[in-house]
Parts: C-alpha cells; sequence; structure tokens
C-alpha cells in the first residue's frame, strides 16, 4: 500500500501516551469521573498510579477494562456475549456493528475481546464528538481513530478515502481489527439497516476486484440489543421532531446523550459475532452490477445481524401495545407489561408533542426489532 501520512486520524501511539496522561490527569472533571465509576477509590492515590500509565495496552487493561466494567455492573442486570470462538487470534476484522449507542457499543466490544484472549480493535471517532482536548485525548488513549463530518461534497470524498485507506492500512498491515457502525450515526427508530455508502466507502481504498477487496478485510457484523434503548427518549423526541422539520441538534447534546447512555439503566444486554463474510458470499455479490453488488452486501449482512439480534421482553411487549394485540403474551408477564408501560408513561410525559403520536413513536423503536427478526 502506499504510504500515507495519517497522523491527523490515527490513535495515540505509545510514545505519545505519557503526554496525553498528564494533561488527562490534571483536568478537573477526571477526579469527578473517577468518584462516580469508583467510589470506593481513593482519588489521590488512582492519579497517582494513572500517571504511571506508559503504553496504550497499559491503559486499556488497568483503566477502561475496568471503566466498562464499572458501568455496566451500575446499569444492568446481566451483559453476555457470543460468537467469540470463531475469531482468530492470527487475523484482523473490520467490525461492522448495528449502532445503538455513541459510546458503549464499542467500548463492550472491547472488553469481551480482552476477556477471549484478543486484541482490542481500533474505534471509529466522529469529529462532532471532538468537543475538547480531555474527550480527544481519552479517546486516542481508547485506539479511536478520527472520521471528519461535515464539509461540501469533495471533502466529503477526500475525508471518505482517507478513512477507507486508514482502515486497511490497519487491516493488512498494523494487524489491528476496526469497529465501525454500520450506517452514519445511532439508528433512533430500532430498525439496523446498513448503508450502501458505509460499504462503497470501504472498497475505495483498493483497486483489487470486489470479492477480493472485500475479503482482505474480513468484514464482520456485530449485533448489539439493549433490554432498555439507550436514550430511548431522546430519540423518540428527535424523530418526532423530524417529522415536522429539520432536527438540529443543540449545543452539547452528543455529549449530554454520551453522559445519558453512561447512566441509563440498561436491564440486559448481549452482543453478539455474527459469521464473517465468506467469499462465497462476495461472489453472489459479484453477479450484480457496481451499485447493486453494495445492495446485496448489504442485505447479507443485515439478514446475519436480524439473525442474531437477542430480543428482550421490552421487545415483545412493545409490539403487542403499537399493534394491540398479545401475539407475544407467552413472553412476558402481566406485571412486566404494565412496569414497561408505566416506564414509558413516565418518559413521554416530558416531552412536548401528541401523546399518541409520541407514545407510537416511542413503541416503535422497541417494536420494530421484531418485525426485522422475523423478517428472516
Amino acid at each position: 500500500m502506499e504510504i500515507i501520512n495519517f497522523d491527523d486520524i490515527r490513535p495515540f501511539n505509545d510514545s505519545e501516551v505519557p503526554n496525553a496522561i498528564k494533561r488527562v490527569s490534571e483536568n478537573p472533571i477526571f477526579a469527578q469521573i473517577i468518584k462516580y465509576l469508583f467510589p470506593d477509590a481513593n482519588v489521590r492515590t488512582f492519579i497517582t498510579n494513572f500517571r504511571k500509565i506508559k503504553t496504550i495496552d497499559d491503559f486499556q487493561s488497568e483503566i477502561m477494562y475496568n471503566v466498562i466494567h464499572s458501568i455496566l455492573a451500575k446499569t444492568t442486570e446481566t451483559y453476555s456475549g457470543s460468537g467469540f470462538e470463531q475469531l482468530s487470534k492470527d487475523k484482523s476484522y473490520l467490525f461492522l456493528s448495528n449502532h445503538r449507542d455513541i459510546l458503549l457499543d464499542s467500548a463492550i466490544l472491547q472488553i469481551f475481546l480482552h476477556e477471549h484472549g484478543l486484541q482490542t480493535s481500533e474505534i471509529t471517532f466522529g469529529s462532532n464528538l471532538m468537543m475538547s482536548q480531555f474527550v480527544i485525548d481519552i479517546g486516542k488513549l481508547n485506539k479511536m481513530f478520527k472520521i471528519v463530518r461535515g464539509g461540501n461534497i469533495r471533502d466529503v470524498l477526500e475525508n471518505s478515502l482517507k478513512v477507507s485507506q486508514y482502515m486497511r492500512y490497519a487491516i493488512t498491515e498494523k494487524h489491528q481489527s476496526i469497529w465501525i457502525a454500520q450506517r452514519n450515526g445511532r439508528v433512533k427508530d430500532g430498525f439496523d439497516s446498513t448503508e450502501t455508502a458505509v460499504l462503497k466507502m470501504f472498497a475505495m481504498s483498493s483497486k483489487l476486484g470486489f470479492v477480493n477487496n472485500m475479503n482482505e478485510l474480513n468484514i464482520t457484523p456485530l449485533v448489539i440489543s439493549y433490554e432498555y434503548e439507550p436514550c430511548d427518549f431522546f430519540k423518540t423526541r428527535e424523530l418526532y421532531i423530524s417529522k415536522r422539520k429539520l432536527y438540529e441538534k443543540s449545543e452539547g447534546e452528543d455529549l449530554n446523550s454520551i453522559v445519558y447512555g453512561i447512566r441509563q439503566w440498561k436491564g440486559n444486554l448481549f452482543l453478539n459475532v455474527c459469521p464473517t463474510i465468506t467469499e462465497d458470499e462476495l461472489k453472489k455479490c459479484d453477479t450484480f452490477v457496481h451499485n447493486e453488488k453494495f445492495k446485496c452486501l448489504s442485505e447479507i449482512i443485515d439478514k446475519k445481524i436480524y439473525q442474531n439480534y437477542k430480543l428482550w421482553k421490552t421487545n415483545y411487549i412493545a409490539h403487542d401495545l403499537l399493534h394491540h394485540k398479545n401475539s407475544y403474551s407467552s413472553k412476558y408477564s402481566v406485571y412486566e407489561k404494565d412496569a414497561f408501560q408505566n416506564y414509558m408513561n413516565n418518559g413521554l410525559k416530558d416531552i412536548e408533542g401528541n401523546s399518541k403520536e409520541l407514545e407510537k413513536i416511542f413503541l416503535q423503536i422497541y417494536a420494530n426489532p421484531v418485525d426485522n427478526c422475523h423478517s428472516i
């Protein structure tokens, strides 16, 4: 591959870790974060030990692994994963994931990779989330690389090409796996679908034919499902407003979503590694003309995600409430149905708008995965 300077988008190298650790430890907000995540820890001692970190692996194994476990211990009933046994320590993968929470979707993958003795992945990091040097430092210490958002058509094409080149370089030469969402931004309506534009972006960095081009990346779909959808009421409000006008994010909204997603109760969650896209599947897609190749591949990926999506009682309850039926009543109790309705009503009462329409949007967020899973 042509040698390209990726310094403007890549994660930190180990040589850059000490200065980043120093900046993070000196930020006043860091002590507050420690108190929330580790209430029993001595803050001064924690920071002293934190400043001894010298490598990315140290940061992930000694800090981030414990941070994510702390978050999950506070906000979940259970969390589990499957499919990791199919992954090889000798391969790097392009993990293509459905996207429900800004931070946690990719972070939860890392703890499972670590627990299965696999190298953690690098993670896409939208430029819109780079709100301060503190956030940038934490992200790049956690193997995040930048995807530039916005700009004119030329900017978008140039930025997409560079990201594509970096990902291929990371997978084939650095031997680093990559996490990226199947679409631009989180899914809001519960309907997971792979954007062909994302797949086309993958292909930009190689002149190989379609099959060899995509096969080189070891595309492996991931599917994460939460019993309680992260930021479900925020998403309901956004979808309601978007039906009437262009939705514009307020200042600090992404940060607010990150914090709320971290602290919100999630009930149970499950992360499933789907089978890697095979050469035969790519050959099937290669029988179509250019754009249809990518449409075929997106349909294969979506099918794998739907087949491996874990449905929770909240999904079944919402589906029955939305359609005024009891089709899935065997999946939940009357008490659980009442509890979910109370949860919905308490959250929706603070959102301005038509109550019936807001209720429908909220229920669709939870019900759409049921239709997805049963459509295959």
